[in-house]
């Protein structure tokens, strides 16, 4: 039998067929946005749920999923949907990576929201960046979340960096302090607040007198308390979390030691103000924003506690506070960026947030190259199992 032959022009006539065919699917593939799709948008955080500082990351990430289910409900972003997935770190920094490598190539993130830790954050950005991929409001002080420059990078807070300086300022000029300590975890974190302390030290003409470090799940401090004590100082700055905070402030309490005691924004916890006994009272701390407990007058705050707790089983802390806050105003990002959604498209539209003001009374800007909403920070006090603010306005230096 003879074979049989095509018709003249056929093979090109089927080479143009499939150009024609391949070409939507071509310019689909160009228009494509990671993370992204016509119902849905992939939004994800890397926190502790279970380690050292859990209490933080659950209530963050907490609030921060009430937030999204609530734009869900009323149909999500220009007609999408957010998909949030969180993932545990144990405050470490090996599972924080190996979370971000599950984040970026299975979920296929657009961005992510409150990643908890310091060190977590400093060794997944770069990764996280070569994707393109934003980081927005990171659940960490450090400097790091917003220098140097990055366009994807969006911080929420006052560094600790910035809230020691004010805090050793104000101590130094109101109380008559002079020799000031710090006792900090051996970590990118501890070392920011050290830093802070070291600078502003230096800028009074003074410096620090003595330092103990410590790593995130030491419990014993009865040693470095010692080496504190025995150096003569009257202020010791706290470079800890949560836990470490309130044993060594424990552990003062047994040496009947009186020194103040100042932490920062990781410290600035309900689990701290509230340990039984009373504890912690007269401990200071100082904070980025103040928070509004669930009988504020406010009727807004009312409102998020009540629906918090209905939904959670337990009071909004601090932490969930700034996470509803950092949903809020991711999710405003995305709206004003519009249908045609896209990473560039997404960081105009937050660089257009300015004063934003939530309703927890923190205010925040940003800007082209203004990615850091707030250098504000407070100083305040537990007073009867509460935090109450020293002063109403907010420290410099």
């Amino acid at each position: 039998m003879m074979p049989v032959m095509p018709r003249k022009g056929w093979l090109p006539a089927l080479a143009a067929g499939l150009l024609m065919t391949a070409a939507p699917t071509a310019s689909r593939a160009a228009d494509a946005v990671r993370g992204v799709s016509d119902t849905e948008i992939v939004i994800g955080t890397i926190t502790d749920l279970s380690g050292v500082t859990a209490v933080q990351g659950v209530n963050n990430s907490d609030a921060v999923r009430i937030a999204f289910d609530e734009a869900n409900a009323k149909g999500g972003v220009n007609g999408r949907k957010i998909k949030y997935i969180v993932e545990d770190n144990q405050y470490q920094v090996p599972r924080a990576v190996q979370a971000m490598n599950k984040l970026l190539n299975n979920d296929t993130v657009f961005a992510t929201i409150d990643d908890g830790g310091t060190p977590m954050n400093d060794a997944n950005m770069p990764t996280q960046f070569a994707k393109g991929v934003p980081n927005m409001f990171p659940l960490t002080a450090a400097r790091s979340m917003y220098e140097p420059y990055n366009k994807l990078k969006f911080a929420q807070f006052a560094s600790y960096y910035d809230q020691m300086r004010a805090a050793v300022k104000y101590f130094h000029d109101q109380k008559g302090r002079t020799k000031f300590c710090v006792t900090y975890q051996d970590s990118d974190f501890g070392k920011d607040v050290l830093a802070g302390v070291v600078a502003e030290t230096e800028a009074l003409g003074l410096k620090v007198i003595e330092t103990t470090a410590h790593r995130p799940t030491d419990t014993d401090f009865n040693a470095p308390m010692t080496k504190l004590h025995d150096a003569g100082c009257d202020t010791v700055m706290l470079g800890t979390i949560v836990r470490d905070t309130n044993i060594i402030i424990q552990t003062v309490k047994k040496m009947n030691w009186t020194v103040d005691l100042v932490g920062q924004f990781a410290a600035y916890d309900t689990a701290v103000a509230s340990l039984p006994g009373g504890a912690t009272e007269g401990f200071y701390c100082m904070t980025p924003a103040l928070y509004a407990y669930p009988d504020d007058p406010r009727p807004a705050v009312q409102d998020f506690a009540k629906r918090y707790k209905a939904r959670y089983g337990r009071d909004p802390n601090f932490h969930g506070e700034v996470g509803y806050t950092a949903a809020s105003m991711v999710l405003m990002g995305l709206d004003k960026a519009g249908k045609d959604l896209t990473v560039d498209g997404f960081i105009h539209a937050m660089e257009s947030i300015h004063d934003y003001k939530d309703i927890f009374g923190s205010e925040l800007s940003f800007g082209p190259d203004q990615h850091h909403g707030s250098t504000r920070s407070f100083l305040t006090v537990v007073k009867d199992g509460r935090w109450v603010p020293v002063e109403q306005t907010a420290l410099g230096y």
